[in-house]
């Protein structure tokens, strides 16, 4: 303890050696740590839970929320890893929101611009949506990645081909039709 009476030092956050995934284990020899459930062999699937109606409300300007889509893409890419039952439904619908989110502000920067007129002097000013958009892109980021950490620690199989955080941008060129 320092002499103003604050803690310092100790282990930083996201410091140390990353654990590798399981299918790496795997591949690797080692003995891997995989939990098995009793009755695990009746298992059949995880059901999506509904979705929730704030990802499905109507826009102020008429559009719809195209947070149901992102939730329904990322559970049914979270099923055909075997993932959707560890993972909290919840997670994935403030990642469906937050892209959601992140789409609407890239579409208003599209019709209205980078710049906007400054409510009092009239100069013009960045655009507000722009720090939005900033913003709601790291919470999608952050989202994605404990998301993507609990998938890659649990997964026997490795990852190919696309997976919904990278289909964001072509989602939002399909919204401005």
């Amino acid at each position: 303890m320092a002499k103003d009476g604050t803690r310092r030092g100790g282990k930083r956050i996201g410091a140390g050696r990353k654990p590798k995934a399981l299918n790496d284990k795997v591949n690797a020899g080692a003995e891997a740590n995989v939990i098995s459930f009793p009755g695990a062999d009746e298992m059949v699937g995880v059901e999506m839970p509904p979705v929730k109606e704030y990802l499905k409300a109507e826009q102020r300007n008429g559009s719809s929320l195209q947070a149901e889509a992102v939730f329904k893409e990322t559970w049914d890419w979270l099923v055909k890893r075997n993932c959707a039952s560890i993972i909290n439904p919840q997670l994935v619908s403030q990642y469906a929101m937050s892209a959601a989110r992140w789409i609407q502000c890239e579409d208003a920067i599209s019709k209205m611009g980078l710049l906007a007129k400054h409510p009092t002097t009239g100069a013009p000013i960045a655009s507000p949506f722009v720090s939005m958009s900033q913003n709601y892109m790291r919470q999608v980021n952050q989202l994605w990645y404990q998301i993507f950490q609990v998938v890659k620690e649990n997964s026997l199989s490795a990852f190919e081909g696309a997976n919904p955080h990278d289909d964001m941008m072509e989602r939002l060129l399909r919204s401005k039709k």
